[in-house]
C-alpha cells in the first residue's frame, strides 16, 4: 500500500499486483492524491498536470466502482482548480461523449457513471468558470436521464444537483427543463432515485422562483405522491424538500424576488396546502368529487408520516423567532388537523393522527423555543383548551337537542384535547421548576383549565387531563399534595356525576403514580384518604345503576395507584386489601355455578369490570411491593386468582347468552389475569397449568378471534442487531414515535392511554415520554405470549409435545393473511418459551419434542415473509442453546448446508444463511467450531452473489454474527473475509444501503477479532490494518448516515487497539461535522467516538476541532457551529437540543473527560463556558439582582475583566442568529462542572493563594490561577443558588459550599489579617436567604443549612454583627424545628420534614463545635500584652481581627437550652433506629422526636447523614455543663412547652441526676460504639473523626470518667472497638484521635483505682497484711483477655507500634526473608502517634497490682526500648524526636514507680531493671550499620536508669562496664554537641546521692575528662558548640572540686586551676583572637575569679606552687580591668556568646 503514496500513479507497482487487488491500490492512490493535492506546491502540480490528467481520465474508462468514481471526480476537479485549466474543456467533452454513448451493456455502465460523476464534480468545484458550456452539458444529461436504468438515473440527478449548486443563478435558462424532467421521477420505482430527485429539486428551489410561486401546488402534489409507498430515507428527503419549499414560499430568501414582483404566498395558503396532504394524501384536489362523496379510503400512513416530518422541517427552516410570533396560528392549525373527520375515521386512525400532531408540536416547541417562549406557548395551549372546553360544555348542557352537529364536535374535540394536553404536560415536565410562572399566574389559570377537562364526556380527554396534572406535579412537587386534596374533595362533592367520578379518579391515580418521581414524597395520611375514597366508591357502586360502572372502575383504579407508593405505605392497608380482593370473587365452585344463572347483561358488565379492576390492583401490588409478598400473602392472593381462572371457562357461555358487547370486558379480565400470573412464581399455580395453557394457546392462535391480530412482542424477542434484515423495522431515529405507525404488526405505534387506564399510574417505560398501551386486542395477545414463556419451562414434556403439534396443525389450517398472523403469533410464543427455558437453564425435552419443534422452525425458514424468517433463525439458535448437544447442532447445521448448496431461490438462501449465523451466535465459538470452515466458505460465496442484494445482505449479516461469536478461532479466516469486504465496498452500488450496513458490521467484527495485534508491524498485520482503514474511508464517504455511523464505530475500535494508526486530524473534524447531522444514530456514534478519544487525547481533540472552526471560514458548504468556545461549546449546546438519554450521557462523559484533562490549564476558558451557560437564566421574575459587586471591585479586578471582554467581542456577529438559551438541565450540568473544576485545582496550592497567584501571573501571563477568578466563582454559585429550578439551586448551593471550604483560609495580601472571602459576605447571605423562605422544598433548605454552618464555622467573618444575617436564618429554622411533629400545612412526606429538621440540628451542632473550639483556643492562649508605643490605628486593627474569646459562642449560647434537648432527642431516635431488625418490636409505636413510624426507612438515611456532628456537640455540651448539672438546676419549662415532640426529654427531669448521667452516658457510648464497630466503607471519614472527638470530649469530663471506670467491661469493649477501627481506617488523624481516647480511658481507670485505694486505705489502716492487692492481675498477676482493660489497651497499642515500626516485631526479625532495615525517620504524624502510644504504654503498669505489673512490664519495657532503638536518630539541628522524648519519659515513669518498694517483688524487679538497662546498652553499641544513631538519647536513657534505679544497679559489674564504655565513647566523640551533653549527664551521675553508684564512675571517667580538657590548650575551640563542650567539662570539674573532702581539695584544684589558666590569652593576642577563643578566655577568667574566693587557702597553695601561672593570671586580670571601662559595649555582647549554645532539654527527665 505504501507504493500507492505518490503524486503520479505508480504504474509498475500496479502492473505487478494481482487483478483482485488493483481496485484497492487505485483507490488508495486516489485517497492519497485527495489529501496531497490541497497541500502540494502548485508548481509541482503544474509540472505533472498533463500526466496526472491522462492517468485520471484513463481511469474513467476502466469501469471504476462507486467510491472510486466519486474520489476520481473529486480529484480531477481539484486538479483543475489548482493547476491550469487549458484542457478542462477537452476532458469535459470526453465525459460528454461517454455519456452520449449508445452502449447500454452492464459492463460499460460504471464508465458512464464515472463520466457523469466527473461532470458533476467539475461544475461543483468551478461553476461559472466553465462559462457557457453548461446548456449542452445539462441537455446531454437530461437526454441520458430518459434512457438510463435506476442506478444511472440516481447518479445523473445527483450530478445535476452539483451542477446547479456550482452555477447558482447563472443556470436559470435550464431550470424549467430540469424541473420538468426530474418531476416525473419523484414517483420512480426505485427509492434511491426518489431520494436523488428530492435532493436535486431541493437544490433547484434555491434559484428557481417558479417552484415556490406558480408551481407551488404542483410541487406539493408531487411530494404527496412521492410519499406513497416510500421508505424512511425517501420520507426524510421529500419532507425536507416540501418543508423547505413551503418555508421559502412564505419567506423568500432572495432580494431578486422583490424585483420580480412575485405574488408571495400567505401563511394560511401554505398551511392549507399542507393540510390537504395530511387529510387527503396524494389524491389531490384534481380528482372528480365522486370519490370524495363516497368517503374514499383514508390517507396512506406513509404520506401522513412524511407530511408530519415536512411540517417540522417547515417550522425549523423558518426558525424559533418565527414560531414565537406565529405560534397561535400554527397551534390552531395543527389542532384543526386532528379534529377533522378525515383524520379520525377509525379509532386507530385517530390515534395515529394524534401521534403525528403531537410529534409536530413536540419537535418544534420542544426544540426551537427557549424557556421564556415555551412559557408563552404554554399560555396559548391553555387558551386553546379552554376554548374547546367551552364549546363542549355548551353541547353537553344543551338539553333541548337543537345542536345536532354538536355530538360529532364533542367526539372530534376529544382528539384536540388529547394533543393539547399531552403537549402541555410535556412542556411543563421539560421546564420542570422553571414552569412555576406558568402555573402560578392567575390570568392563565392552567390548573383550573386542565381540571375542567376532567369532566369531558370522552374518556381519552379525561385521561389526557389526568396525565397533564401528573406532569405538573412531577415538575413542581409542591403542587402534588394540594392537587390530591382538591381531587379528593371534588370526588366527594360530585359523587353523582359519572364523568366526575371517572375524571377525578383518573387524576388522583395519575398523581399517585407520579409520587415516585418526587423524592420528597407526600404525607402519609394521603394514603389513608385514598383508601377511604376507594372503599366508599366500591361500597356505593351498587346503589345507583347509572354510576355502578364508573364507581367500580374508579375504586379499583385508585387502589391500584395506591400500591405504587410502595411497601412502607401499603403495609398498613394490606389486611383490608386482602379482604376486598377476596370479596370480589365468589367463594366456592357452587357460588360460581349459581352466579351463571343470575344477572343480566349490565350486571355482568359491572361484575367483569370489577373483577378486572381487582386483578389489576393485585398486579400493581405484586409489582410494587415485592417485600410484602410473604408465603401467607401469596396464598391468600391465590384464592381470588384461582377463582378468576375457573371463571374464564364460563365466560364464553355468558357472552352467548347476554351479547357480544361483553367481549371487551371479558378480554380485560383475561389481560389482567395473565399480567398478574406472569409476576407470580409459577410454582404457586401449578395445579391450573392445563386450563391456563388451553386459554393461552387459544388466545394467540386466534381460535375464537375472527380478526387477524398479531402480537407486538416479536421485535423485542428477536435480536436487536437483526433489525437490518427486517427492512421495515426501524432503527432508532428522531422520528421513531411516528415511524412506529408503519410497522407491520397490528396497530403498531397506536399506543394511547385510553386503551388501558391503569397505565396512568404505572412507571413510564424508559425512553418514552408518555405511556402508550396498545389496543386491548393486541395487549391480550402480548400478555398471553409473555405468560406462555413463563409457564412453558414448568410444563411436562408430554404437554409440550401436544402444544407444538397443535401449533403445526393451526398453521396448516389457516390460509393466506390469516396464516401469516397465526404463524407470527405462534413464533413469538415459541421464542418466548425458548427464552424462558434458557433463563431457567432447563432443557427442551426428549427426541420427539425436539423433532416437533425443529419441524415447526425449519418450515418457517423459507417463508416469504422476512420477519418470520428472522424469527425462525432466532428460534433455531435458541433451540441449539437449550438442547446444547453437539449431534443436534451438527444435524441442524448440516440441514442448512445442504439446503444452501442446492437451493437457488432467494427466500431459502436468505433463511438458511441466517440460520447458520444464529447457530453460531447462541452456541458460541467453541460449540460450533467444527462447522466454522464450512459456514464461512458457504457464506463468503453467497456474499458475492451480485444478482440478489437481499442474499448478500443476509449472508453478510450472518458472517458478522459468526465473526463476533467465534472470537480468536476466526483468526485464520480474517484475510479472505477482509478482502471480500473491501471488494464489495468498492463495487456494490451505494443505493443498496443494507449491504453496506452489513459490510460495516463485518468490518467491525473483524477488527475486534484481530484486536491488540493491530499494533504490530509485521507485513501481514500492516496489510490487515491498511485494509481496515481503507474500508473505513469508503464507508465514511457513503451517503447513508447508518453506513457512516458504522464507519465511525469501526474507527473507534481501531483507535482502541492501535491508537497510533488512526489519524485524528481527519477523524475529529469529520466527527464534529456529524454532531449537527439530522440522524440520531450518526450523532450517537460521533459522540460515543469523541467520548473514547477524549479519555486519552482530550487536548488534541479540542485543537483539531478548533482548527476546523478556523477552516470553516473558507468552506461554507459545511454548516458548523464551532465558535471560539470550541468543541466544548458545541457539546454544551447539544445538551439543550438532544433528548436521547444515551446520547446525553455520552456528552456528559465527553465533557467530563475534557474537563479533567484540560480545565486546570485553560481555567479562564472553562470558567467562561460555565459562566455563559449559567448566566442565561430565564428572567421570569429573576429573584435577586447581583448589585453587591460593583462598588467593591478594586482596580485589579477591573484589569482582569478587560482581558475577558476583549475576547468576548470576537464572536458577537455570530450571536445574532438566535439560538436557544441554555435550558435548566444544561445549567445544572454546568454548575456540577464548576464544582469539578474547583476539585481539580486542589492539587496545586497556588490556586488557593492570592499572593502566589499574582506573582505567578506576573512571571507567566498565560498561566491561570483559580483564586484570580474568585468573584466569577461566587457570581456563578450565586446565580445558580437563586434560580427557579430546584435542581440548579441544589447545585449552586453545593458549589457555594465548595468555594467556602476551599477559600476560607486564603488571606487577602493587601489587608493583613483579613481573608479574601470577607468582601463577598453580602453575596453569600443573599444566596442563602431565599432557601429559607417558607415555600422552599425541604431538600434545598437542608442543603442551605449545611452551607450556613460551613460559612459560620469557616471563620471568614469575624464581626458578629455581620454574621448575624446568616445566623438569623438558622435561628428562624430552629423555631420551625421546635414546632413539633404535627404542623398543619404539610406538602411533602414526613421524611422530608425529618430531613429538614435534622439538617437544622446538624448545622447548629457544627456551629457549636466550631464555637467551642475557638473558645478553647482562646482560653489556652496567654492573654496578649497590650502593645504600647506603636501606632494606635494598628492596634484597633488587631482588636477587630482577634476574636474575643466568647465570640461565636455568644451567638449559640441563647439557643443552647433548647438545642441540647433537641440534640439529645435526636440521638435517642438515632440510637433506636440503628437497632437490628429483631428489636423492631421495641421501637416506640408513635415514632420518635423527629420521625414517624411510617417513614422509618427513609428517616434512617437522614439520621445517618447528620448524627455525627450532633454527637460531638452533645459531648461538648455535656462536658462543659458537667453532664447538664447546670441545666438540671434551672428547670426550663418554657422550652419544654415549646417542644411537644420531645416527651422523653420532659420525663428525664424527674429522674435523679445520677440516673440521667447514666442514661446519657449509655446513649452517647452506645451510639459511638455501635458506629465504630462497623463504620460502612462509604462513611465519610469526618463522621469517624466526629465520633472520636465526641468520645474524647466526653471522657474528659469527670462524671464520664467515673462512669466508664466503674464498668470495666464497657471500657474493654470500647478499646476493642477502637482496635478494630485502627485495623480498617488508615488516616493518621483517625489513629491519633484513637490514642487520645485510649489515654482518657486509661486515665479514668487510674483515677478510679486511686479512689479505691484511698477508700481501702481508710478502712483497713489496722490490718495491712490481709489486704488483697488492688489493680488488675490481683495476686496471681493473671490478665484475662476480654475482661482485662490493660490487656485490651496493650493489644491496641502494640498494633499501632508494629504498624509504624515493623522492626519491633520479633517474629519479623526471625523470619528467613527478613532483611534488616536501616531505621528511617518517621513522618511527623506517625512520630506523634508513636509518641502518644509510648506515653500510654508507660501508664499501664500503674493500673495493675504488683503481680499484674510484673506480667506486663517486660513487654512494656521491651517495646519502649525498641522504640528508642528505632527512632533515636541524629537530626541536623540536634533536636530530639518526639518519640524519643516519650520513650525516655516512659522509662522514667516505669523505673520510678512505687513497685520497687513492694515486698516480695525485689528480685523480680531488679532483674527487670537490669534487663532493661542491658537492652539499652546493647542497642546503643556503636555499629557500622547505624552511623546515624543518636548517642545522646541513648546516654540519656542509661543515665535515667542509673539515677532512678541506683539500688538495683549498684555493683553489677557487667552493666557498669557497659555504661562506662558508652560514656567513654561519647567523651571521645568527634561531635562537640555529644561531648557537651555527655558532660552534663556525667555531672548528674557524679552528683548522685548514692556514693556507691557514683564513685566507680568518677574513678573511671574523671581522668579521661581532665585529659580532654587539658588538651584544649593545644587546640582552642573553633565553634560555639566546641566552646560549649569545654565549658560543660569545666563545670563538671568544678563540681568535683566541690564534692571532694577538704584534705583532697588541693590536689583537685591542682587539676582545675592550671587548666583554666592555660585557656587565658596574653594581652597582645586578645585583640586579634577570634570571637570563640576570646569567649574561652573570658569564661576561664571569670571562673578563676570565682574559685579564688571560694577556697582561698587551697587556691593560694596551687598558685604559689607555680609562679608562671601566677604571672599569666595577674596580667590577664589587669588587662581585663583596663578594657572593662573601654569596652562596655563588648561586655554587653559577651554574655550572648556564652548564652547561645547552652542546651535546654525539652523535657526535664531528672
Amino acid at each position: 500500500m505504501e507504493l500507492a503514496h505518490s503524486l503520479l500513479l505508480n504504474e509498475e507497482a500496479l502492473a505487478q499486483i494481482t487483478e483482485a487487488k488493483r481496485p484497492v491500490f487505485i483507490f488508495e492512490w486516489l485517497r492519497f492524491l485527495d489529501k496531497v493535492l490541497v497541500t502540494a506546491n502548485r508548481v509541482d502540480v503544474k509540472e505533472k498536470q498533463k500526466k496526472l490528467v491522462e492517468q485520471l481520465t484513463g481511469l474513467i474508462s476502466s469501469a471504476p466502482g462507486p467510491p472510486t468514481r466519486k474520489l476520481l471526480a473529486k480529484n480531477l476537479a481539484t486538479l483543475y482548480s489548482i493547476g491550469d485549466t487549458f484542457t478542462v474543456f477537452q476532458t469535459l467533452d470526453k465525459c460528454n461523449e461517454i455519456i452520449k454513448s449508445k452502449d447500454d451493456t452492464p459492463a460499460y455502465l460504471p464508465t458512464k457513471l464515472a463520466a457523469v460523476a466527473c461532470v458533476g464534480a467539475f461544475y461543483d468545484k468551478m461553476g461559472r468558470m466553465l462559462g457557457s458550456s453548461f446548456p449542452d452539458t445539462i441537455n446531454n444529461m437530461l437526454k441520458a436521464l430518459k434512457s438510463a436504468e435506476s442506478q444511472g438515473r440516481g447518479e445523473i440527478l445527483l450530478s445535476l444537483q452539483k451542477v446547479l449548486c456550482g452555477l447558482g443563478g447563472a443556470a436559470a435558462s435550464c431550470h424549467r427543463d430540469i424541473y420538468k424532467n426530474a418531476r416525473s421521477l419523484l414517483t420512480d420505482r426505485s427509492m434511491a432515485v426518489r431520494c436523488a430527485v428530492a435532493k436535486c429539486l431541493l437544490e433547484l428551489q434555491n434559484e428557481a422562483v417558479f417552484m415556490w410561486t406558480t408551481e407551488l401546488e404542483n410541487v406539493a402534489t408531487l411530494c404527496y405522491k412521492a410519499l406513497e409507498g416510500s421508505n424512511y430515507g425517501v420520507r426524510v428527503e421529500v419532507a425536507k424538500l416540501l418543508g423547505t419549499v413551503m418555508a421559502t414560499a412564505l419567506l423568500p430568501k432572495h432580494a431578486s424576488v422583490m424585483r420580480q414582483n412575485v405574488k408571495r404566498a400567505t401563511l394560511e395558503e401554505v398551511l392549507e396546502l399542507m393540510a390537504t396532504g395530511f387529510l387527503r394524501g396524494g389524491s389531490g384536489f384534481l380528482k372528480s368529487g365522486g370519490e370524495m362523496l363516497k368517503g374514499g379510503g383514508s390517507v396512506s400512513r406513509e404520506v401522513r408520516v412524511g407530511i408530519t416530518q415536512a411540517y417540522v422541517v417547515f417550522v425549523t427552516t423558518l426558525g424559533g423567532q418565527w414560531l414565537e410570533r406565529n405560534f397561535a396560528t400554527f397551534l390552531s392549525h395543527v389542532l384543526d388537523l386532528v379534529s377533522h373527520p378525515r383524520a379520525t375515521q377509525t379509532h386507530v386512525e385517530a390515534v395515529y393522527s394524534r401521534r403525528c400532531v403531537s410529534f409536530m408540536l413536540r419537535a418544534t416547541l420542544g426544540g426551537l423555543l427557549g424557556e421564556k417562549a415555551q412559557i408563552a406557548a404554554g399560555k396559548e395551549i391553555c387558551q386553546a383548551i379552554s376554548k374547546q372546553m367551552r364549546a363542549v360544555e355548551a353541547v353537553v348542557n344543551d338539553i333541548s337537542g337543537e345542536n345536532k352537529a354538536g355530538a360529532a364536535d364533542v367526539s372530534a374535540s376529544q382528539h384536540v384535547m388529547v394533543c393539547a394536553l399531552k403537549e402541555l404536560g410535556s412542556l411543563v415536565q421539560s421546564l420542570s421548576a422553571t414552569a412555576s410562572p406558568l402555573i402560578q399566574e392567575p390570568s392563565i389559570g392552567l390548573l383550573e383549565t386542565v381540571t375542567s377537562v376532567l369532566l369531558h364526556p370522552s374518556m381519552a380527554a379525561r385521561l389526557a387531563a389526568a396525565w397533564c396534572l401528573r406532569c405538573v406535579a412531577v415538575a413542581l412537587p409542591y403542587q402534588l399534595t394540594p392537587l390530591l386534596d382538591r381531587c379528593a374533595e371534588r370526588i366527594n362533592s360530585l359523587k353523582s356525576s359519572p364523568e366526575a367520578v371517572s375524571g377525578y379518579s383518573f387524576a388522583m391515580a395519575a398523581l399517585l403514580g407520579g409520587v415516585h418521581q418526587c423524592p420528597l414524597g407526600i404525607p402519609h395520611s394521603k394514603g389513608k384518604l385514598v383508601v377511604s375514597i376507594a372503599e366508599d366508591l366500591l361500597r356505593t357502586a351498587a346503589q345507583n345503576s347509572r354510576l355502578s360502572l364508573q364507581r367500580t372502575q374508579a375504586g379499583w383504579l385508585l387502589l391500584g395507584a395506591l400500591m405504587t407508593l410502595g411497601p412502607s405505605l401499603v403495609r398498613y392497608h394490606l389486611p383490608k386489601m386482602l379482604l376486598l380482593w377476596r370479596n370480589v370473587f365468589p367463594r366456592s365452585q357452587k357460588e360460581l355455578e349459581a352466579e351463571k344463572a343470575r344477572g343480566d347483561a349490565f350486571t355482568w358488565q359491572v361484575t367483569l369490570e370489577g373483577r378486572a379492576g381487582a386483578l389489576c390492583a393485585m398486579r400493581s401490588f405484586v409489582a410494587h411491593c415485592p417485600e410484602l409478598l410473604t408465603e401467607d400473602v401469596i396464598r391468600r392472593l391465590m384464592t381470588p386468582i384461582e377463582c378468576a381462572m375457573t371463571m374464564m371457562s364460563h365466560v364464553p357461555a355468558i357472552i352467548k347468552v347476554h351479547g357480544a358487547h361483553l367481549k371487551a370486558s371479558a378480554a380485560m379480565v383475561r389481560l389482567r389475569l395473565y399480567d398478574i400470573l406472569a409476576l407470580l412464581p409459577p410454582k404457586t399455580y401449578e395445579g391450573s397449568f392445563n386450563a391456563l395453557l388451553r386459554e393461552l394457546v387459544a388466545e394467540f392462535t386466534l381460535t375464537d378471534n375472527s380478526a387477524n391480530t398479531t402480537t407486538s412482542l416479536l421485535r423485542s424477542l428477536c435480536h436487536y442487531d437483526d433489525s437490518v434484515l427486517m427492512g421495515s423495522w426501524l432503527q432508532e431515529t428522531d422520528h421513531k414515535c411516528i415511524e412506529d405507525q408503519l410497522q407491520p404488526n397490528s396497530a403498531s405505534g397506536s399506543g394511547a392511554l385510553e386503551h388501558d387506564p391503569s397505565s396512568i399510574y404505572l412507571r413510564v417505560p424508559v425512553g418514552e415520554a408518555i405511556p402508550g398501551p396498545l389496543p386491548l386486542g393486541v395487549s391480550v395477545i402480548d400478555a398471553s405470549v409473555a405468560l406462555f414463556g413463563v409457564v412453558f419451562p414448568h410444563v411436562s414434556f408430554k404437554h409440550r409435545l401436544q402444544m407444538l403439534d397443535h401449533f403445526a396443525e393451526c398453521i396448516k389450517q389457516a390460509k393466506g393473511v390469516r396464516q401469516q398472523a397465526v404463524q407470527l403469533n405462534i413464533f413469538t410464543a415459541v421464542l418466548s418459551a425458548l427464552k424462558g427455558l434458557a433463563e431457567n437453564k432447563s432443557t427442551l425435552g426428549p427426541e420427539e419434542v425436539r423433532k416437533s419443534a425443529l419441524a415447526l422452525v425449519m418450515g418457517a425458514l423459507d417463508n416469504p415473509n422476512p420477519i418470520l424468517r428472522c424469527a425462525a433463525g432466532e428460534a433455531l439458535g435458541r433451540m441449539a442453546q437449550v438442547v446444547g448437544e453437539a449431534t443436534f447442532i451438527a444435524r441442524m447445521a448440516q440441514t442448512s448446508f445442504d439446503k444452501l448448496k442446492s437451493a437457488r431461490d432467494v427466500v431459502s438462501r436468505t433463511g438458511h444463511s441466517l440460520a447458520l449465523g444464529c447457530l453460531h451466535r447462541y452456541v458460541g465459538g467453541i460449540g460450533s467450531g467444527q462447522h466454522l470452515k464450512t459456514s464461512v466458505s458457504i457464506l463468503l460465496a453467497l456474499a458475492q452473489d451480485g444478482s440478489s442484494h437481499e442474499v448478500q445482505t443476509w449472508a453478510l449479516h450472518s458472517l458478522a454474527l459468526i465473526v463476533d461469536s467465534s472470537g480468536p478461532m476466526y483468526r485464520g479466516y480474517v484475510e479472505p473475509t477482509l478482502s471480500l469486504v473491501l471488494t464489495l465496498l468498492l463495487t456494490v452500488p451505494p443505493s443498496h444501503i443494507e449491504v453496506h450496513q452489513c459490510l460495516g458490521r463485518c468490518l467491525g467484527a473483524l477488527i475486534t477479532t484481530v484486536g491488540p495485534e493491530l499494533q504490530g508491524n509485521g507485513a501481514t498485520i500492516s496489510t490487515i490494518r491498511s485494509s481496515c482503514l481503507v474500508g473505513c474511508a469508503i464507508m465514511q464517504d457513503h451517503s447513508d448516515s447508518l453506513v457512516q455511523a458504522a464507519a465511525i464505530s469501526c474507527l473507534q475500535q481501531l483507535h482502541m487497539f492501535a491508537p497510533r494508526h488512526v489519524n485524528l486530524s481527519s477523524l475529529v473534524p469529520c466527527l464534529c461535522v456529524h454532531l449537527c447531522s439530522p440522524h440520531l444514530l450518526l450523532r450517537r456514534a460521533a459522540v460515543a467516538c469523541l467520548r473514547q478519544l477524549a479519555q486519552r487525547e482530550a487536548a488534541e481533540v479540542c485543537e483539531y476541532a478548533m482548527s476546523l472552526a478556523k477552516r470553516g471560514g473558507d468552506n461554507n458548504t459545511i454548516h458548523l457551529n464551532i465558535t471560539e468556545t470550541g468543541l466544548e461549546g458545541v457539546l454544551f449546546g447539544m445538551l439543550d437540543r438532544e433528548t436521547d438519554r444515551k446520547l446525553c450521557s455520552d456528552i456528559h462523559d465527553t465533557l467530563g473527560h475534557m474537563l479533567s484533562s484540560l480545565a486546570v490549564e485553560k481555567l479562564s476558558h472553562w470558567l467562561k463556558l460555565c459562566k455563559d451557560v449559567l448566566a442565561a437564566t430565564t428572567d421570569v421574575g429573576a429573584p435577586v439582582v447581583f448589585e453587591v459587586e460593583k462598588d467593591e471591585e478594586d482596580s485589579e479586578k477591573k484589569d482582569e475583566m478587560d482581558d475577558d471582554s476583549m475576547f468576548t467581542g470576537l464572536g458577537e456577529d455570530d450571536k445574532s442568529k438566535p439560538s436557544v438559551a441554555p435550558r435548566w438541565v444544561t445549567r445544572v450540568f454546568a454548575a456540577d462542572c464548576l464544582c469539578r473544576i474547583i476539585l481539580l485545582c486542589e492539587n496545586d496550592k497556588a490556586h488557593f493563594d492570592l499572593a502566589a497567584a499574582r506573582s505567578a501571573q506576573a512571571k507567566n501571563p498565560k498561566g491561570d490561577q483559580l483564586v484570580l477568578h474568585l468573584s466569577d466563582l461566587i457570581r456563578m454559585a450565586f446565580m445558580a443558588a437563586t434560580d427557579h429550578s430546584n435542581q440548579l439551586r441544589m447545585a449552586g448551593l453545593q458549589a457555594l459550599e465548595d468555594i467556602i471550604k476551599k477559600f476560607a483560609s486564603v488571606p487577602e495580601p493587601e489587608f493583613p489579617g483579613h481573608v479574601i472571602l470577607e468582601q463577598y459576605q453580602a453575596n453569600v447571605g443573599a444566596a442563602l436567604r431565599p432557601a429559607f423562605s417558607p415555600d422552599t422544598p425541604s431538600d434545598i433548605t437542608a442543603k442551605a443549612c449545611q452551607v450556613c454552618s460551613t460559612w459560620i464555622g469557616s471563620g471568614v467573618v469575624s464581626d458578629l454583627n455581620d454574621l448575624r444575617r446568616v445566623h438569623n436564618l438558622l435561628v428562624s429554622s430552629l423555631d420551625k424545628v421546635q414546632a413539633g411533629k404535627g404542623s398543619s400545612s404539610q406538602l411533602y412526606s414526613e421524611s422530608a420534614t425529618t430531613m429538614e429538621k435534622l439538617a437544622v440540628l446538624k448545622a447548629w451542632a457544627e456551629v457549636y463545635v466550631v464555637a467551642m473550639n475557638i473558645k478553647k483556643d482562646a482560653e489556652s492562649k496567654p492573654a496578649k500584652p497590650v502593645q504600647s508605643g506603636e501606632d494606635d490605628d494598628d492596634e484597633d486593627d488587631m482588636g477587630a481581627d482577634v476574636l474575643p474569646p466568647d465570640s461565636l459562642i455568644t451567638l449559640v449560647q441563647p439557643e443552647l437550652p433548647s438545642l441540647s434537648r433537641l440534640w439529645l432527642a435526636m440521638l435517642r431516635d438515632y440510637a433506636l433506629l440503628t437497632l437490628p431488625a429483631e428489636f423492631s418490636s421495641q421501637l416506640p409505636p408513635d415514632g420518635g422526636a423527629f420521625y414517624t413510624p411510617e417513614t422509618i426507612d427513609t428517616a434512617r438515611l437522614h439520621y445517618r447523614s447528620s448524627w455525627a456532628p450532633v454527637l460531638h456537640a452533645v459531648a461538648l455540651w455535656l462536658s462543659s455543663t458537667e453532664f447538664g448539672a447546670a441545666e438540671e438546676k434551672e428547670d426550663v419549662p418554657s422550652a419544654l412547652s415549646k417542644a411537644p415532640a420531645i416527651s422523653q426529654a420532659a420525663s428525664s427531669t424527674t429522674k435523679s441526676f445520677e440516673e440521667s448521667v447514666k442514661d446519657r452516658m449509655h446513649l452517647m457510648l452506645g451510639v459511638s460504639i455501635e458506629f465504630l464497630c462497623f463504620p460502612r466503607p462509604e462513611e465519610p471519614i469526618h463522621n469517624v473523626m466526629s465520633c472520636l472527638h465526641a468520645l474524647f470530649t466526653l471522657l474528659a469530663s469527670p462524671c464520664a470518667k467515673i462512669h466508664i471506670a466503674e464498668d470495666q467491661l464497657l471500657a474493654v469493649e470500647l478499646l476493642n472497638v477502637l482496635h478494630r477501627l485502627l485495623l480498617t481506617r488508615d488516616p493518621p488523624a483517625v489513629q491519633l484521635q484513637v490514642t487520645a481516647v485510649v489515654q482518657e480511658t486509661i486515665r479514668a481507670a487510674q483515677d478510679h483505682l486511686q479512689r479505691q485505694k484511698a477508700g481501702k486505705g481508710k478502712e483497713e489502716e489496722g490490718e495491712k497484711d490481709s489486704q488483697p492487692s488492688l489493680g488488675e492481675g490481683a495476686d496471681t498477676g493473671e490478665l484475662v483477655p476480654g475482661k482485662s482493660l490493660v490487656f485490651a489497651a496493650m493489644e491496641l497499642l502494640v498494633f499501632i507500634l508494629v504498624r509504624h515500626l515493623p522492626q519491633l516485631n520479633a517474629r519479623v526479625k526471625e523470619s528467613p526473608s527478613h532483611v534488616p532495615l536501616r531505621p528511617q525517620r518517621l513522618p511527623e504524624e506517625s512520630a506523634r502517634l508513636v509518641a502518644n502510644t509510648v506515653s500510654i504504654l508507660a501508664e499501664l503498669p500503674s493500673l495493675c497490682s504488683p503481680a499484674g505489673s510484673m506480667t506486663i512490664l517486660p513487654t512494656v519495657l521491651f517495646l519502649i526500648t525498641g522504640v528508642l532503638r528505632e527512632t533515636a536518630l541524629k537530626t541536623a539541628d540536634n533536636s530530639v524526636p518526639v518519640t524519643v522524648t516519650a520513650a525516655l519519659q516512659g522509662i522514667k515513669t516505669i523505673i520510678t514507680s512505687p513497685l520497687a518498694r513492694v515486698e516480695g517483688m525485689q528480685t523480680q524487679w531488679s532483674g527487670l531493671v537490669r534487663s532493661g538497662l542491658a537492652s539499652v546498652l546493647e542497642n546503643s553499641q556503636p555499629e557500622e550499620s547505624r552511623p546515624d544513631m543518636d548517642e545522646v538519647s541513648m546516654l540519656t536513657a542509661i543515665t535515667l536508669f542509673l539515677l532512678s534505679a541506683s539500688n538495683e544497679l549498684v555493683g553489677v559489674i557487667v552493666l557498669q562496664k557497659g555504661c562506662m564504655d558508652r560514656f567513654r565513647n561519647a567523651l571521645n566523640s568527634s561531635d562537640p554537641w555529644v561531648q557537651a551533653r555527655c558532660y552534663q549527664l556525667l555531672l548528674s551521675v557524679f552528683q548522685h546521692s548514692s556514693r556507691a553508684l557514683s564513685t566507680p564512675y568518677i574513678h573511671a571517667l574523671a581522668p579521661l575528662m581532665v585529659e580532654k580538657l587539658k588538651a584544649v590548650e593545644r587546640s582552642r575551640p573553633g565553634t560555639a558548640a566546641e566552646l560549649q563542650a569545654v565549658q560543660e567539662g569545666i563545670r563538671v570539674l568544678e563540681n568535683l572540686v566541690g564534692m571532694g573532702e577538704e584534705q583532697n581539695r588541693v590536689q583537685l584544684l591542682a587539676l582545675l586551676v592550671p587548666t583554666l589558666i592555660s585557656y587565658l590569652l596574653d594581652e597582645h593576642a586578645i585583640s586579634s583572637a577570634p570571637q570563640v577563643s576570646r569567649g574561652l578566655h573570658e569564661f576561664a577568667l571569670q571562673n578563676l575569679m570565682r574559685i579564688g574566693p571560694l577556697y582561698p587557702a587551697a587556691f593560694k597553695t596551687v598558685i604559689g606552687a607555680a609562679p608562671e601561672l601566677k604571672i599569666r593570671l595577674e596580667s590577664a586580670i589587669l588587662a581585663n580591668q583596663a578594657s572593662s571601662r573601654a569596652k562596655a559595649a563588648a561586655r554587653l555582647a559577651q554574655p550572648q556568646v556564652q548564652a547561645a549554645p547552652t542546651i535546654k532539654l525539652k523535657t526535664n527527665f531528672f
